[in-house]
């Protein structure tokens, strides 16, 4: 529900069903075979895999090589470099790759809060991936979703129309049909849904309420992060300091309220302010309180349900680190 308006789409469907003619291998697997040719002879070994199995990218065959799914005249061949000779016997073991097997079901179990047909409402620990992303291709929330109801696999990202940071707890909704999922993200975007987050900050703001105004885009210096920059998405966050812990080590109890969703959003916007989450390593926080993980929670969740429109209104605490930190704070 924070930071992530911008969905990366689900990878394509496996592109490793078996082929007529093609020798089957693990579970999932499949084997091919070739004989290299004279115009081949010469070329890297890399490139003669790309005509054996063109639906693959280069990158993902050089992978195999290096995981030894490559034989040469019945010998592991590891080096993508190596050149080819006419009359050579290949043969590769294709496996899919970490993105096709990234949409299946994982039995896991959800801290539900709310569910009928239509809607989910579930409390995210920290520490859950909620989509399938380079490093997190298992384990995520999605894969949790599709195990959890069939309707899922037919719903775009089985159903999540936002999302929250792995390392942010809280509050967090999905649409369980095609018409739900469709008024849910009508919604978000229309700005009908409102989300309020518990943070902890380092040093103490200047004003007890303020908000941040400032365009958010990708950090040019840094990729795996965001920034607020000329050009970027418009975003607003209000801020309401709730408590603060004086000294050396200053630290600020806020509350959140969030006008767009955008990635990173409360984060980049803290941080721009001078006032980055406590233990949120990527944006210039340090652990403190005992926090180890970015003190963010989201504790407020009001909406529309989206068939029957009726209001609904969720409260969820914060779990035990962040309410021990917290505590601390506000004394």
């Amino acid at each position: 529900m924070q930071e992530g308006a911008d969905y990366r789409e689900p990878p394509p469907v496996d592109p490793d069903a078996e082929e007529a003619g093609a020798g089957a291998g693990e579970a999932g697997h499949e084997l091919r075979s070739a004989t290299v040719t004279g115009p081949q002879h010469g070329e890297r070994l890399d490139k003669v895999l790309v005509a054996m199995a063109p639906e693959f990218s280069r990158s993902h065959l050089q992978h195999l090589l290096a995981l030894g799914h490559v034989q040469v005249d019945g010998v592991v061949a590891t080096l993508p470099a190596r050149r080819m000779r006419a009359g050579q016997q290949l043969r590769l073991e294709l496996v899919p790759t970490d993105e096709s097997r990234a949409f299946r079901p994982q039995a896991m179990v959800l801290d539900i809060l709310f569910e009928d047909e239509h809607l989910l409402v579930l409390n995210k620990p920290a520490g859950l991936v909620v989509h399938p992303a380079p490093g997190n291709w298992a384990g995520t929330l999605l894969n949790g979703l599709l195990a959890h109801h069939a309707g899922a696999a037919a719903l775009p990202r089985a159903g999540i129309v936002h999302r929250l940071d792995k390392d942010t707890s809280g509050v967090m909704m999905v649409g369980k049909s095609l018409p739900a999922v469709t008024a849910l993200v009508r919604d978000i975007a229309a700005r009908d849904v409102h989300r309020r987050y518990l943070a902890l900050a380092h040093g103490i703001p200047a004003q007890a309420a303020f908000s941040v105004e400032a365009p958010i885009g990708r950090d040019p210096a840094v990729r795996v992060r965001m920034a607020v920059v000329a050009g970027g998405r418009a975003a607003r966050t209000d801020v309401q300091c709730l408590g603060a812990l004086s000294g050396r080590d200053a630290v600020s109890a806020l509350s959140c309220t969030l006008h767009t969703g955008r990635t990173h959003q409360i984060r980049v916007h803290l941080a721009w302010k001078g006032h980055a989450l406590v233990a949120d390593a990527l944006y210039g926080g340090r652990p403190l309180l005992g926090m180890e993980r970015q003190a963010l929670h989201a504790t407020e969740l009001k909406l529309a349900h989206p068939i029957s429109r009726a209001p609904m209104a969720f409260d969820c605490p914060p779990p035990a680190d962040l309410r021990a930190a917290w505590q601390q704070v506000r004394g």
